[in-house]
């Protein structure tokens, strides 16, 4: 149950990331949802919650950096599809 809501918390905060950088609710692309909520999250949420010592809770700094890592990865995602659009043509 608890990696049911992992991934579901990972596919929200991935689609909030999307429009946190300018993409419309009939426009996302929920398959980079899910990698960049998850991947953020685990990686983003974990760093700020060490640093912040708060431990391996769920803490409001764990949520933040949950957001904070997947608009990172989903940034990254972007503007690597950008560059590697514009090199092909």
């Amino acid at each position: 149950m608890l990696i049911i809501g992992i991934i579901l918390f990972g596919i929200l905060v991935g689609a909030g990331a999307q429009l946190i950088l300018g993409r419309s609710a009939s426009g996302i692309d929920w398959t980079l949802a899910f990698a960049a909520g998850v991947g953020g999250s685990f990686v983003g949420g974990l760093l700020i919650s060490l640093l912040a010592r708060d431990g391996l809770h769920f803490r409001p700094s764990g949520i933040i950096g949950s957001i904070a890592g997947a608009v990172i990865v989903t940034a990254a995602w972007f503007w690597w599809k950008r560059r590697s659009g514009s090199s092909v043509s």
